[in-house]
């Protein structure tokens, strides 16, 4: 392993990996997979999980595979350089399109993600999301939970 990555990876076992509304290469959701990448290279995952359906978004709609992603952060590579290799290796899209995926998932409603998600969300809301908490769409549960908001 590089030891930059030590140097970078959060100890996901003490503090939150960065808010899926946190951009990085000008997508929604990288800052936090790279943070949960780095995590799991490091061995400092804790409870997340890399490559997991909010992830799969990212993946997804850059059309950029998670292992080779994985491989290029184990490089010891920077936020920017990543940042980069992110912007070079998506799907080439109009800046509009990206815009309104960031937005589509900023605005995501639970109530619109796929059953799968929604019955396990059914269950792990109440478990971990404070009962006064009001959520409006799939980014809050991460940053009511992690104490963002």
């Amino acid at each position: 392993m590089n030891d930059s990555i030590n140097l970078s990876a959060p100890d996901l076992a003490r503090e939150s990996p960065r808010s899926p509304r946190k951009t990085l290469g000008n997508y929604v959701i990288a800052a936090r997979t790279l943070d949960k990448c780095r995590a799991l290279l490091n061995g400092t995952l804790g409870d997340y999980y890399f490559d997991c359906p909010l992830d799969h978004e990212f993946f997804g709609f850059s059309e950029i595979k998670a292992e080779d992603f994985k491989n290029y952060v184990a490089t010891g590579a920077s936020d920017e350089e990543v940042a980069t290799w992110i912007q070079e290796k998506a799907q080439k899209r109009e800046e509009i399109e990206i815009i309104r995926w960031n937005n589509r998932m900023r605005d995501l409603r639970i109530s619109d993600l796929p059953d799968d998600r929604q019955k396990f969300l059914e269950q792990y809301i109440p478990q971990f999301i404070p009962e006064n908490r009001r959520i409006y769409c799939w980014f809050d549960v991460y940053d009511i939970e992690e104490k963002r908001i």
